[in-house]
């Protein structure tokens, strides 16, 4: 499960003794040049290189800023599907997280870069192709991360009521293509299929009381259908066991913490577990003894009297793999999932789930299925491995396809937090730059930006700029003061047109 929104240290601040000091690029140029870092030397007399990124979110513009940073005259365009930038720091970070939006200072400090520009609304693979902006580019980097969602591929999935988490997280975060979404919440128990960060982050905010989400960036429509809510009960649900769940210790401890909320846990998926953590590296080893504490010592009185007064529940249950999502009587919606009851062969990481021959019914009026994100293919020029959802290459250089690049989850798959990301995109961009030095990408120079939007505004494309973002911004800003939010989300892109004066 993909835990791109759990990053706790807001990226682009230095630890330092005194008030926390944005840096610059220059000035982060010149300490790292002075510390001995990646810095490589380049000739004044060649041609600036125009370097395109598609997908404006973590690994687009950390792409960018590496590229910005360790070139002094490379100018990158990044182009975005979205009207507005950011991706998952935007739509995937769970709205009462707002410390790991921080990093969206960082970005907007790239995009003002004099050798930076942001072209919002153009789809790349329909409005432009991959070759065109080859043509017109020395370099191109593929950052569009993983858009789609891993299908359960079980009977019953189309029912009304079986949602992706991907749809549900961007319908409480306002991606537009998510808010016609709608989740029925009149039922008393929901079901979340996954056991990552993910399925945690909808776990909470499906029992989170609404008075705690009001001052968040939570879309009010979201938040309207959250007050109205009966679910009472939530089960987290996992094919594995306590020694493989995919979540980290800090959701973990919110979901345990987590107002009018107690957990379940049965203490016999527990036994012998004890003995057996003493070996997992240390991560793993304090979070097993988070659940086994958790499911089998009794609280302390305070903690007791919290739980006792919970009006609501949620549980891990595991060794369960989803066999059939069950319709309601009349058929029309799901009422229950079928689950096979599983246990498991090897050890640790690498264990794998098997069948017993055994199942149970859970009845549930609402199923999400969290087990995963997945890229999609964006140009028949570009080479795809569909069975991995990846972009085949070797340290982001794409293979058999000179001058083509890619960073983030398109590049390694759906796994890891920001900070991964930030690490894997520098990784590209030194790829990249490297190239560059040793001549192997296109010399002379290349039209960039000028040759695009003649393209463009023949096909009746019109891009968003970076400062028409911002002017989107400020009115979100604006909307969300009355309410003492820190944003109202614009959720409608022809709306957005039109506050652009399109």
């Amino acid at each position: 499960d993909a835990g791109l929104w759990t990053e706790t240290q807001p990226l682009g601040f230095r630890r330092s003794k005194g008030p926390c000091k944005r840096q610059s690029l220059e000035e982060e140029e010149e300490e790292e040049g002075a510390n001995g870092g990646f810095r490589q030397q380049f000739s004044t007399q060649e041609q600036p290189p125009q370097i395109c990124v598609v997908g404006s979110g973590p690994a687009g513009f950390y792409t960018a800023q590496h590229l910005l940073k360790h070139h002094p005259r490379a100018h990158v365009d990044i182009y975005e599907k979205q009207l507005v930038p950011f991706g998952l720091v935007r739509f995937g970070v769970a709205p009462d997280h707002p410390e790991v939006k921080n990093v969206i200072n960082t970005f907007t400090q790239t995009a003002r870069s004099g050798r930076c520009a942001f072209h919002g609304n153009v789809v790349v693979g329909r409005d432009v192709a991959v070759p065109e902006l080859q043509a017109a580019y020395h370099a191109v980097v593929l950052s569009y991360g993983a858009e789609d969602h891993q299908a359960l591929e079980i009977p019953g999935e189309e029912l009304p009521g079986v949602f992706s988490a991907r749809a549900f997280v961007g319908w409480y975060n306002g991606l537009p293509e998510n808010r016609e979404l709608a989740p029925d919440l009149s039922c008393d128990t929901a079901v979340i299929l996954g056991q990552g960060n993910v399925a945690l982050d909808v776990a909470r905010i499906l029992l989170t009381p609404p008075e705690y989400l009001e001052k968040t960036d939570i879309t009010e429509a979201a938040l309207g259908v959250l007050r109205q809510s009966r679910v009472k009960t939530v089960w987290i649900v996992g094919r594995r066991g306590p020694l493989q769940v995919a979540f980290t210790i800090k959701e973990l401890r919110e979901m345990i913490q987590l107002p009018g909320t107690r957990p379940i846990l049965d203490p016999t998926d527990f036994l012998g577990l004890q003995d057996r953590i003493k070996e997992v590296p240390r991560p793993r080893k304090r979070l097993t003894e988070l659940l086994l504490r958790t499911a089998t010592e009794r609280p302390g009185a305070e903690e007791a009297a919290r739980q006792a007064s919970a009006s609501r529940t949620w549980g891990l249950r595991f060794f369960r793999s989803p066999q059939q999502v069950l319709p309601s009587p009349d058929g029309r919606r799901a009422a229950g999932i079928r689950l096979a009851v599983t246990r498991l062969e090897g050890v640790g990481e690498a264990a794998r789930a098997v069948p017993t021959g055994d199942s149970e019914d859970l009845p549930c009026g609402l199923v999400l299925s969290s087990v995963g994100y997945k890229s999609r293919p964006i140009d028949p020029s570009v080479p795809f491995d569909s069975k991995r959802g990846v972009i085949p290459n070797m340290e982001g250089r794409v293979i058999d396809v000179p001058g083509l690049y890619c960073s983030g989850w398109v590049k390694r798959g759906p796994t890891g937090v920001i900070a991964t990301t930030m690490t894997d995109s520098f990784l590209t961009g030194q790829m990249l730059l490297q190239d560059l030095k040793a001549g192997l990408l296109p010399l002379g120079p290349r039209p960039g930006y000028a040759a695009i939007e003649a393209l463009l505004s023949s096909r009746g494309v019109r891009p968003v700029s970076f400062s028409d973002w911002e002017k989107l911004d400020a009115e979100e800003v604006s909307r969300g003061k009355g309410a003492g939010k820190p944003r109202e989300k614009l959720l409608d892109p022809q709306e957005m047109l039109r506050l652009l004066g399109r």
